[in-house]
Parts: C-alpha cells; sequence; structure tokens
C-alpha cells in the first residue's frame, strides 16, 4: 500500500490527480473498492445490506443448423 502524502495546490488539481490514480487501477480493484465502500455506508447507517441484486439469467436458444449452398445462398436444414 502506499502511504505517500501529496500536497495540492488547488482542488481540481487533487481531483485530477485522484482521476488519474483510479484510471490506472484495474476494474476489478476499482469494484472492489466500490463494493468496499457501499459495505461501509451500510453499516454507518446502521443497515443490514439485504438489497436485491440485479437478477442474471441464463437463456440458451436453439437455432437450426444453416447450409451455404455453391451459388451463396443460405438453407435452413
Amino acid at each position: 500500500m502506499d502511504k505517500t502524502i501529496r500536497k495540492y495546490t488547488s482542488f481540481d488539481e487533487a481531483k485530477a490527480d485522484e482521476y488519474r490514480y483510479w484510471q490506472s487501477r484495474p476494474a476489478h480493484e476499482r469494484m472492489d473498492a466500490v463494493s468496499e465502500i457501499t459495505q461501509e455506508l451500510y453499516a454507518m447507517k446502521g443497515v443490514v445490506p439485504d438489497v436485491r441484486r440485479l437478477q442474471r439469467n441464463l437463456v440458451r436458444l436453439q437455432r437450426p443448423r444453416h447450409e451455404i449452398s455453391e451459388a451463396g445462398g443460405v438453407k435452413c436444414r
């Protein structure tokens, strides 16, 4: 963990550096940070994080096989 202390001359400079830092981190690390912040917020509010999550459904569709004729047309079997 980097424990460097930085001093900025303006708020905009600090925000730009923060943005660059988070953009340099891999997506999974950024998502972990969001999850950690969310959990901390729930803990501060005394709320049990029993919220509904997005439901992911997997559907497999069976498509008919297609044949390509010598003339370039497509025929269904």
